[in-house]
């Protein structure tokens, strides 16, 4: 049996729950009426009311399954909306909406605000404009019965089921809409999953909408079979039972059964720092159908678009196994062709890291040159270091931790992994942030592999972004570990600072330069940062960061000496020296000598508690 609570007066339907019973594909599930005011009958209001539902029950219908309306002039104005459930034909779409239109007025009588919910759809009209807007009150909470076989998994798979639909309606449906189902039990075979939201709704607006029901699923439905949470914008629902008329949207797998549907293969998603000893051993395993891929981007549509960089444009998708993914489309015409592309998968495929960006697959069919990547979902460093209000989310111990994690990733490269690698291309904007910020090094089609005894090489083609570059690269066209370490320098002082060294209006060393000099080396703390730092920590990447962009590359640290140095309040290390191509902007030239180390005051060696000025 089912119970049914509105989240916004939950005693009061308490007592209205031994009259409902589980919803049928006809049954009224619930009417909201509002509290805006009420009209008077036979009035404009009356008469903009009875046309709105009309034109709405006609057009939802021809649409395929949702519209919205506005009619009439203040004070008898009107907003409505009406949609019906994805899975639905028009007849059973019209047929409820006709039903709707007659219910909504009898049970709510001359309200100026009501929203009606069914099975099949769902109808809401207001005096106050709500379309303008993506709030999804009021809430309707439906509970299932009670009584779940093996509860751990069973609320497990529930997450990764919902999850995987819910991404999907926001960003692989143009009509917001998915169904999926995974393998459970013996006893329960499947537990199924539907999501939806409003056609007007943006992706990443209908995913909030439904990650806000998500995280009620615990408190609402612990030990249900079943649960479902209809709102005015977004609707989720799962059960042992399906509930819904077409095949499944998606298939996953579970831990009992392989799923049906067709999968890229599995990578470990393993924490660990250190390597993961299986690697992917040939480009056959790598390999994924264009079909696949075209489905789990909605056709590589604009709606899914990540950015789009010199080599080409960046999708998110959703696998059929429920797995978020990034795909990474060069273009014909990019400047990285199959060569950088195959040196890219050949490096990736032996790299495994938490601090790497994982390599799912390839696809090299019809002229498609496709990378496949675990999708990280808070997008790149850049996009929250340099930006004026996202930029207040990196608490200072969040920007530590992602220094430290980069600094890992590097050590891994350059010193641990069964390959030594230079990156080549170390910016904040290859830098991803995972759901918890944990930091990512991506874009290796410009990394070079050393084998043996090698430590440098040398170029004629010279590679990478200005400001990041280092002077030996820029200049001469040499590249080692050590330009790496440069990249890593100025990538550290940015995250502190929270300026951008790669903006010409910018000269970021020289500034922190002037500032470490001169014993106030605190002042150059990103304003964003407020006075909730330590200061022991902010001077230790201070000088870190003025250490790996010496000039003489045998003077900059390698990344084992960096990550220890992060790691130890203990270790010492020398003075800097003037940074390379540190200049004067009143000068207006570069000054690429060396100055003598200058030592630190007492204040910036201390390991205490310090706050900037």
């Amino acid at each position: 049996m089912f119970s049914s609570l509105l989240s916004s007066s939950p005693l009061f339907l308490l007592s209205l729950l031994l009259f409902l019973a589980p919803p049928t594909a006809a049954d009224l599930l619930y009417p909201d009426c509002g509290t805006t005011g009420n009209y008077t009958t036979n009035n404009t209001y009356d008469f903009n009311l009875r046309l709105l539902l009309s034109n709405l029950t006609t057009r939802t219908f021809l649409a395929g399954g949702y519209s919205n309306a506005t009619i009439g002039q203040s004070p008898d104005q009107i907003f409505g909306l009406a949609l019906c459930r994805g899975d639905v034909n028009t007849s059973s779409c019209r047929s409820c909406l006709n039903t709707a239109s007659v219910d909504i007025l009898r049970l709510c009588p001359n309200y100026k605000a009501a929203v009606i919910w069914y099975d099949l759809c769902r109808l809401r009209y207001a005096n106050q404009d709500f379309l303008s807007m993506t709030d999804n009150n009021p809430q309707l909470f439906l509970k299932g019965v009670d009584g779940i076989p093996d509860g751990d998994l069973f609320d497990e798979l529930v997450q990764k089921l919902v999850k995987a639909v819910t991404d999907w309606a926001a960003f692989n449906s143009t009509r917001k809409f998915a169904t999926g189902e995974v393998n459970f039990t013996t006893a329960f075979p499947k537990i199924y999953g539907l999501a939806q939201c409003t056609w007007d709704l943006k992706g990443f607006q209908c995913q909030q909408c439904l990650q806000w029901f998500f995280g009620q699923i615990p408190s609402w439905f612990e030990g249900e079979r079943g649960g479902t949470m209809l709102g005015v914008r977004c609707y989720l629902r799962y059960n042992v039972s399906k509930f819904y008329q077409e095949a499944s949207i998606l298939r996953l797998a579970s831990q009992l059964v392989n799923a049906t549907a067709p999968a890229a293969p599995h990578t470990p998603d393993r924490e660990e720092d250190e390597s993961i000893p299986e690697e992917i051993t040939s480009v056959k395993s790598l390999l994924i159908d264009l079909s696949i891929l075209r489905v789990a981007t909605a056709n590589f549509s604009d709606v899914n678009e990540l950015g789009q960089g010199g080599f080409g444009t960046v999708y998110q998708g959703i696998l059929p196994d429920g797995r978020q993914i990034a795909v990474k489309r060069l273009t014909i015409s990019s400047r990285q062709g199959l060569e950088e592309m195959k040196n890219e998968l050949a490096l990736l495929a032996k790299l495994q890291h938490r601090n790497l960006v994982r390599l799912l697959g390839v696809c090299l069919e019809e002229q498609e040159k496709l990378l496949v990547y675990e999708y990280v979902p808070n997008r790149s460093l850049d996009t929250f270091l340099f930006d004026p209000i996202k930029s207040k989310c990196l608490r200072w111990g969040r920007r530590y931790k992602i220094i430290e994690g980069i600094a890992r990733a590097l050590q891994y490269l350059h010193e641990d992994s069964q390959l030594k690698i230079v990156h080549r291309d170390l910016k904040a904007s290859n830098i991803l942030l995972g759901a918890d910020m944990n930091p990512k090094i991506s874009d290796f089609g410009l990394a070079r592999l050393f084998g043996g005894d090698q430590t440098e090489g040398t170029t004629s083609k010279v590679v990478g972004t200005l400001g990041y570059i280092s002077p030996e690269y820029a200049m001469r066209g040499h590249f080692s570990t050590k330009s790496d370490v440069y990249s890593f320098g100025v990538l550290v002082l940015e995250i502190v600072t929270g300026r951008n060294n790669s903006d010409p209006s910018e000269d970021l060393l020289s500034y922190t330069w002037d500032k470490w000099s001169e014993g106030r080396s605190l002042e150059i703390l990103d304003p964003a940062l407020g006075h909730h730092c330590q200061g022991s920590e902010v001077l230790k990447c201070i000088q870190i960061g003025l250490l790996c962009v010496q000039d003489n590359p045998s003077d900059r640290p390698n990344m084992s000496t960096v990550v220890l140095m992060l790691n130890s309040n203990t270790v010492s290390h020398k003075a800097p020296s003037k940074p390379a191509l540190c200049t004067r902007k009143s000068r207006g030239a570069y000054d690429h000598n060396l100055s003598r180390p200058i030592p630190m005051s007492p204040n910036e060696m201390s390991i205490t508690e310090l706050e900037p000025r």
